[in-house]
């Protein structure tokens, strides 16, 4: 079952990342960016497209650190693809999908090791979002801080 899964997700992912190869590069890009173009609706599209990857990754068992991990590569891409021009940009770059599907065969051939390298990987994800959380109160602090010295 574990070979025809990730069978199906390796045809998925050619599909969303890696269809149409850019002549005299090495560079390919699939429909991932291109639903991505669509305004609001391709984003979440692509999403969901994604979520794929994480139905065949609970299907094999992976733990809870690496699917916490195949999820923030898919909120990058939807995020960060929703940013009118850049996003698009961005888009044909990240591959979200190609990461999960890497992620998923090291998990194969070492569950250990990259269920340790997935925890630590949340573990610094929490830790710049708690810093980015105590930098924005410090700002939002000091700037409410400073109008109430300047008005009158």
């Amino acid at each position: 079952m574990a070979g025809q899964d990730l069978r199906g997700l390796r045809t998925v992912v050619r599909v969303l990342d890696d269809l149409v190869p850019i002549p005299g590069t090495r560079f390919r890009f699939g429909l991932d960016p291109l639903i991505g173009l669509v305004p609001g609706a391709g984003d979440v599209a692509g999403a969901l497209l994604s979520g794929y990857a994480l139905l065949v990754a609970a299907r094999l068992g992976a733990p809870p650190a690496v699917l916490v991990r195949m999820v923030g590569n898919i909120a990058i891409d939807t995020v960060v693809g929703a940013i009118p021009v850049v996003g698009d940009a961005f888009d044909f770059g990240w591959k979200s999908n190609r990461r999960n599907l890497a992620l998923l065969e090291r998990y194969e051939r070492a569950p250990a090791a990259v269920a340790r390298g997935s925890r630590a990987m949340l573990v610094l994800a929490l830790l710049a979002l708690l810093a980015l959380t105590v930098g924005v109160g410090f700002a939002a602090f000091y700037l409410l801080r400073w109008l109430a010295r300047t008005m009158p």
